[in-house]
């Protein structure tokens, strides 16, 4: 039987961008919550929850977008020729919240508040530019002759915008549960304070993204409403209302885990749904993963690459995650 490496490599992508987001999406989460704790030391504790494993977080999109240079590069051509400019705008926002990272804990008081703002920019930026870019994304990408056929700003609507909205309020709520777990005290307090109005905002951006796809989109009406795709997609919505269930339940008694869990259950859902409505297109609306395959030589080649780097990746990421395991106390932390 023969192995379908473009189906192997759309795996290992699917994987790494998921990855990414669940792991990229808590530490980004963090500085969008900064602006509701004022508090000095409080934001010391937030950020040391992050600060040993934040940049090792960020491999996962290395590891993402060189998958899809290596295995699918039409793909990668058309979509970076799209969506270069929100792209290079996410990039400039981790780099300025990365500098903010090592400069906050060396900068004097009276220059700290400088940093928090870079560090609070560079999330909002970040996180905007990727939700914009997984709009622009459903939208589709226009190609003829194996080229993008599109604009520049083809990009900019207000389903994208709106997508990037979303993606801060669902990074929000990833980063305030992720605070739960890492937390004690007053911070842990405000945390569970802010978490059930960001559930319920989670759930409303979630609604309404659910609702204007469809609208919008034919093609991806037409595969969710019709028969067999609809039982694949019906328990995604089911599944999200008992998440938020369980979710508001978590908060309301104080759990520290759950509610983490949780929110990554939603986040899973949210992506399944999109896998659901895209697949197996990997450049909406019409273009497959086998049509923007490489040939079968350079993919099985770069395989092995990957299946002996991402097992790896796994270790180091498991191992960094249990040696900075308990919670964060100001009096501890890095510094």
């Amino acid at each position: 039987m023969a192995i379908d490496l473009s189906l192997i490599w759309a795996v290992i992508i699917i994987f790494g961008v998921m990855m990414y987001v669940v792991m990229d999406g808590f530490d980004l989460g963090i500085g969008i919550i900064f602006p509701f704790v004022p508090d000095s030391r409080d934001r010391d504790v937030m950020m040391n929850t992050v600060a040993p494993v934040w940049d090792g977080n960020e491999t996962w999109l290395v590891l993402g977008g060189a998958g899809l240079f290596a295995a699918f590069p039409l793909a990668y051509s058309v979509v970076l020729s799209a969506l270069y400019l929100p792209i290079i705008f996410m990039l400039i926002g981790l780099i300025f919240r990365g500098v903010a990272f090592e400069f906050r804990f060396k900068a004097s008081e009276e220059q700290q508040h400088l940093w928090d703002k870079a560090f609070i920019g560079g999330s909002l930026l970040a996180t905007f530019s990727q939700g914009v870019v997984l709009g622009a994304f459903i939208d589709g990408l226009p190609v003829v002759d194996r080229t993008y056929a599109g604009g520049a700003l083809d990009w900019l609507t207000p389903f994208s915008v709106f997508c990037g909205l979303a993606l801060i309020v669902a990074y929000a709520l990833l980063g305030c549960t992720w605070l739960m777990i890492k937390t004690s005290g007053a911070l842990l307090q405000r945390m569970h304070d802010l978490g059930t109005p960001l559930v319920w905002a989670v759930l409303v951006v979630t609604g309404i993204v659910s609702v204007w796809t469809p609208l919008a989109h034919e093609e991806i009406a037409a595969r969710w409403f019709s028969l067999p795709n609809l039982f694949w997609f019906l328990p995604v919505p089911i599944l999200v209302l008992l998440c938020t269930y369980a979710l508001l339940r978590a908060i309301r008694r104080n759990a520290h885990y759950t509610p983490f869990l949780l929110t990554l259950a939603l986040i899973f859902l949210g992506y399944s749904g999109l896998g659901i409505s895209l697949w197996p297109n990997i450049i909406p609306p019409s273009v497959s993963i086998w049509d923007a395959a490489a040939s079968p030589k350079s993919q099985a080649f770069t395989l092995v690459g990957a299946l002996f780097i991402i097992p790896l990746i796994l270790v180091y990421t498991a191992w960094s995650y249990y040696v900075f395991r308990g919670k964060v106390t100001p009096e501890s932390g890095y510094h």
